[in-house]
Order: C-alpha cells, then sequence, then structure tokens
C-alpha cells in the first residue's frame, strides 16, 4: 500500500505520545507531512524528534490524562488523535479505562476524522476478572467505541524494537548472568516489530472509512515461548547460558514481592501467554507483512557480547 497525502498539513494529536511506541508512530507521521502534538505528563522525553521535523511540523503539551480537563485541551483542533497511554500502576481504570472515552469525546467535538486507540492481547474480563490491567484495557475499548464509532482499534501482542523494555531487559540480564530464572517458560507470546505497528496505526489514520469501526489483532508471524526467547537472546550474544524454568507458584510469588521487574498483573498476563485469537482481522488487511524478531536479534545484540562487534562466535 502507498503512503498516500491524507495526512499533509493534517495536525495528529499523540496522547502519551513521548513513549515508546509513540516514538515511532511521530516518524510516520512527520514522513508523511502531518503535523504532529505530542501530549503528554513529560513531553520533553519526545524532543529528540525536533530534527526530524520541519519548522513548526511538531508540538509538545504537556498532558494529564487522568484529568478530563487537560485531555480536552490537549485534543482541541485535532484532525486525528492516536490513543498510544498504558500502565501497569497507578489507577489503571482511570487511566486506560475512563480517559480512552474522554479523548474520543473530545475527538469527536473538535471535528477530528479518524481515532486510533492501541489497545492490548490481553484475556477477557470474564475469563480472568483479576487482571486489572486486562479489565481497563477492554474498558477503552468500549468506551472509545461508544464515544466515536468509527474508531480503530489495534490491539498488538508485545511490541519490540531496538530500544524497547522487554527484549533489553533479558538482553542486560543474560549478559550479566551465567544462569537465569525463566518464568512461564512455555506461555507463548507473538512479538510484533514496533516500526510495523505504527505503520498500522498511521495507515488506519489515513483511511478511517476502511478500517475504522473495527478491531484488529497484531501479533508477529513468529510464535514463541518465553524459553525460545530467553535462549535466542544468549545465541544472539555469542553466550552459554542455563535457564531454570521456574514453577507457577514460585514466579507467582515473586510478582508479588514489592520492588521486582514484573507485577502480579504482568505475571498473569505472561502465563496466559499474548497471541492472536484468529477472531480478528490483523496485519493482511492493513497490507502490511510483519516481521519477525530473528530478522533484528543479530545485530540488536552486538552491544551485549563480550567484546562487542570485535567478538567471535564463540561462547563466552
Amino acid at each position: 500500500m502507498a503512503k498516500s497525502g491524507a495526512l499533509n498539513g493534517k495536525l495528529v494529536v499523540l496522547m502519551g505520545g513521548s513513549g515508546f511506541l509513540g516514538n515511532y508512530v511521530a516518524q510516520a507521521l512527520l514522513e508523511r507531512g502531518a503535523r504532529v502534538r505530542i501530549a503528554s505528563r513529560n513531553p520533553d522525553k519526545a524532543f529528540k524528534l525536533k530534527p526530524l521535523a520541519n519548522l513548526g511540523q511538531i508540538q509538545f503539551a504537556r498532558c494529564n490524562a487522568a484529568d478530563r480537563t487537560s485531555v480536552e485541551r490537549s485534543i482541541a483542533g485535532a484532525d486525528a488523535v492516536v490513543n498510544l497511554i498504558g500502565a501497569f500502576d497507578g489507577n489503571l481504570r482511570r487511566l486506560m479505562g475512563e480517559a480512552p472515552g474522554w479523548m474520543a469525546e473530545a475527538a469527536a467535538s473538535t471535528g477530528a476524522r479518524a481515532f486510533v486507540h492501541v489497545s492490548a492481547i490481553a484475556p477477557e474480563p470474564e475469563e480472568n476478572a483479576e487482571i486489572e490491567y486486562a479489565a481497563a484495557k477492554r474498558l477503552g475499548e468500549k468506551q472509545v467505541l461508544a464515544a466515536f464509532p468509527k474508531a480503530t482499534i489495534l490491539r498488538p501482542s508485545i511490541v519490540f524494537g531496538k530500544d524497547d523494555k522487554f527484549i533489553n531487559m533479558f538482553a542486560g540480564l543474560i549478559s550479566n548472568l551465567p544462569v537465569l530464572p525463566v518464568f512461564a517458560p512455555d506461555a507463548k507470546l507473538q512479538p510484533v516489530y514496533v516500526d510495523d505497528v505504527a505503520e498500522a496505526a498511521v495507515r488506519a489514520l489515513e483511511q478511517p472509512d476502511v478500517f475504522g469501526g473495527k478491531i484488529y489483532e497484531l501479533g508477529g508471524p513468529e510464535q514463541l515461548s518465553m524459553m525460545d526467547i530467553n535462549r535466542a537472546i544468549a545465541e544472539a550474544q555469542y553466550r552459554d547460558r542455563s535457564f531454570l524454568p521456574m514453577p507457577d507458584a514460585i514466579s507467582a510469588i515473586f510478582a508479588a514481592l514489592p520492588g521486582t521487574p514484573m507485577g502480579s498483573d504482568q505475571w498473569e498476563l505472561l502465563k496466559s501467554g499474548n497471541v492472536v485469537s484468529g477472531d480478528r482481522p490483523g496485519f493482511d488487511t492493513f497490507d502490511i507483512s510483519p516481521r519477525p524478531l530473528s530478522l533484528f536479534l543479530d545485530k540488536w545484540m552486538v552491544q551485549y557480547r563480550k567484546h562487542g562487534r570485535f567478538n567471535e562466535r564463540a561462547s563466552v
């Protein structure tokens, strides 16, 4: 699908646009000539995008997504809106359930033509009512579609990229520890490349009449277990590592402890797996061929190898 000029000169507001995915959505929009407003609690985190924009093409707005007035001010005058806000702590119902509805209402009232809401693949609330994250995400979807029926809902699997906090977290651990525990070792994920998700979001903005009013599940071309991912990272670092599959009971106790890198919601989501259901349209609808993690891993792991790019392929 060729890039069109549908967004040229249009003002697109990225709610939560200073985050990982927002950085890539913003770049795709700037390439198409759109004017971009980054609305975030910490918009300064997106200042690195300034050199990529023409004069006056990018704006920054400080926004508290938990405050409806702040949300409405950030969206005022928008031609299109993308909601990228996600969290595992704080008032999840407010941030990911109620606030998306406010955004959709503000977008409709200001005359925006398109609205894209980035949700997530997660269990339905009736399947596990204890996962607050999943319940908040589903509420957000309902609120968005109620206020903006032609909105596009995107549910990506685990999003990866060179600067993500997922692959890089495991890469750092593997580069430093000879033995590592693996939580939910058999849980299946469908890692999806950040550029592919960003491209789907922008194409939905370009053609809301085609892609609006639907829910899409976006997964990569590979289904990998957590053990598969850890072993692939170690191999790309040329490291011989031992991985210990952890029983669910021990993993649950670890996730419940304060200060750990994985909370209880994250553990429950991981344990349940994260793959597309097959019941919703996906990347093929957008004419996008998703790229696998294996395409990038060898290059990205150079920085984690002993002696970096001067490392010869040998276990260390």
